[in-house]
């Protein structure tokens, strides 16, 4: 039995709302498309989670719907998914592309006169779109060469409001993302590497629960915390320089991630000045978000009060992206996003900042309620420095 677990009728609640919207979409089928680093569309529909190999959903209009996987994965998947009807294709193999000759593995046009006998596939969506492969969209092509096959936002669109254990589960990968934080800050030395950090950080995200991380971690020091993407290295932590921290545990399918900037030592004048206009800045855009507020709103707030403490030229972007499976997911907040924030929508306030010699982020996980938020983690939000 895992630690963690969501039951199925959670998964059957997704599949019936996916296929009310393909109703209003007009679609007679849904495909949605995963790998193994961009997982979330298919997991949220199946709980499984591929590896190697890419994997889709097919939903029907009406029905249950099926897994598509690659020719190795079929006890993996049968032993993880809530889909019990499972296909195997050669499209989704692994990168490597080996032939499987001797493999037994269907096709889609053999998979859709299973799903939907005798009836014609007058337009399918895609979810996914921005990771969907080139072979598997050909072959898709050839099967059903007489349909419209359009880009749909529906699972992603489903994914922005979560439910109660959808946000029991996100509260969670918090609270393990934040031990290992603490202990991190106790642990790591001035004369160890980024990566040796790093070791420090996965030790302890998986003895207390993970499953996996939310993202690769961050620790990266001096120079390399300029980098808003980033992975660390062998440079040394070394005193006096800012070293960016992103802790982030991954429960459930569900990802957290604690963002803190720290120094061995006191702080440099203008290292503290930014580091305490980001935290600034941060709780501020905690203040203005809550139900009801249009998102361009709070990034122009956001904007405006980088500019009253003098460190909009600091400012990469801002202030928020949306948070739930994938640690960085739909909606963004940005200057043109004209959408009302919504009950039980999940963010990371993510505030970054940089110059030329080194950058910072304060980040937080949230969720939007009737008046104001709810933060998943509110721990160490001072100046730290070791």
């Amino acid at each position: 039995m895992e630690k963690y677990h969501m039951p199925d009728d959670e998964f059957k609640m997704r599949w019936e709302k996916a296929q009310e919207k393909m109703q209003d979409e007009g679609l007679d089928l849904l495909l949605a498309h995963s790998n193994e680093s961009d997982f979330a569309n298919v997991r949220y529909l199946s709980d499984y989670w591929p590896i190697f190999e890419s994997a889709g959903v097919i939903v029907p209009l009406q029905g249950n719907p099926a897994l598509l996987i690659g020719p190795e994965s079929e006890t993996f998947a049968s032993d993880r998914s809530r889909i019990k009807k499972i296909y195997k294709l050669v499209e989704y193999r692994e990168s490597a592309e080996p032939d499987y000759p001797d493999i037994k593995v269907d096709t889609f046009s053999s998979i859709f006169n299973e799903i939907l006998p005798g009836k014609k596939i007058r337009k399918l969506g895609l979810a996914g779109y921005a990771i969907f492969p080139l072979p598997v969209y050909e072959s898709l092509k050839k099967a059903i060469p007489d349909a419209e096959i359009v880009r749909s936002d529906i699972i992603s669109d489903l994914r922005i409001i979560k439910s109660p254990l959808e946000l029991k589960m996100l509260q969670e990968s918090f609270r393990i993302s934040e031990i290992a934080l603490k202990e991190t800050l106790k642990q790591m030395k001035p004369e160890m590497t980024e990566l040796e950090a790093v070791g420090i950080i996965e030790n302890q995200l998986y003895a207390n629960g993970a499953e996996y991380e939310s993202h690769p971690q961050y620790v990266l020091s001096g120079k390399n915390s300029t980098h808003a993407i980033g992975r660390p290295g062998y440079q040394k932590l070394g005193k006096g320089k800012l070293i960016q921290l992103n802790v982030g545990a991954r429960v459930c399918g569900y990802s957290g991630s604690v963002g803190r900037p720290v120094c061995f030592g006191g702080m440099p004048a203008e290292m503290r000045r930014l580091v305490q206009a980001g935290l600034d800045l941060h709780f501020k855009t905690m203040e203005w978000m809550k139900e009801g507020v249009i998102a361009k709103d709070v990034t122009r707030k956001f904007f405006e009060y980088g500019e009253k403490l003098g460190v909009r030229e600091n400012l990469l972007y801002g202030p928020c992206h949306g948070l739930g499976m994938m640690e960085v997911e739909r909606p963004w907040m940005e200057s043109h996003s004209d959408y009302p924030l919504e009950e039980n929508m999940t963010f990371q306030v993510d505030t970054f900042l940089y110059c030329s010699e080194f950058g910072l982020r304060w980040e937080n996980g949230v969720v939007v309620k009737k008046d104001g938020v709810r933060p998943f983690s509110d721990r160490m939000m001072e100046i730290i420095e070791l």
